[in-house]
């Protein structure tokens, strides 16, 4: 069974279980930095505001993650202290200035009933079990939003675009990108789904 739980019920380690199905679901993006997940793991722990994450819980083990905020504030806030600590100098500068960009970019022209979803991740062991169906379709439910934002998805995530498509999202903004050769991604693809309330 899953169990939808605010990040904020796991108490004291709410913070490393979002922060280690991060690392396990989007590790391989940050191999430049590190490829030992419990470093990944120790640098990034830091970084999710409690408040805005959601997980899943499957048979009660962490499954997946998924941050729903009003488009304005951040789901994750990287500090650069940390990061070069982890990290070392270099590198952890290098993750300061590139995080802060990839996540400090907000939702355009949001209103008071726009969410975004943002930072959704299955771990390894869990997908293809439908945890990511049921984060997402328990953020729909939230009685606040009308409107909701999916930004950036890389255009080779065939397997999230699927199921945003499935569930109602429609894309409205294609951004071509200036890594294809090292990432083999072509565009960030942004959807949308507008409830009627």
């Amino acid at each position: 069974m899953i169990e939808i739980v605010a990040a904020r019920k796991l108490g004291a380690g709410g913070r490393r279980v979002i922060t280690e199905v991060f690392v396990d679901a989007f590790g391989p993006d940050f191999a430049y930095f590190s490829e030992d997940p419990r470093l990944l793991a120790d640098a990034f722990e830091h970084m999710p505001v409690l408040d805005v994450f959601h997980v899943a819980l499957l048979d009660g083990e962490p499954a997946g993650i998924a941050a729903c905020t009003d488009g304005r504030q951040q789901s994750l806030v990287p500090r650069g202290k940390p990061l070069r600590r982890h990290f070392g100098l270099v590198k952890g500068t290098i993750a300061a200035v590139v995080l802060t960009r990839e996540f400090s970019g907000g939702v355009p022209d949001a209103t008071d009933e726009t969410a975004s979803i943002e930072v959704v991740g299955t771990a390894s062991r869990f997908k293809g079990k439908g945890v990511a169906t049921a984060i997402i379709t328990h953020l729909l439910a939230l009685p606040q939003y009308r409107e909701y934002v999916l930004e950036a998805v890389s255009d080779i995530n065939t397997p999230a675009l699927n199921l945003y498509e499935k569930l109602g999202f429609v894309e409205y903004k294609r951004v071509p990108v200036s890594h294809t050769k090292r990432t083999g991604i072509n565009h960030y693809i942004s959807l949308k789904l507008t409830q009627d309330r």
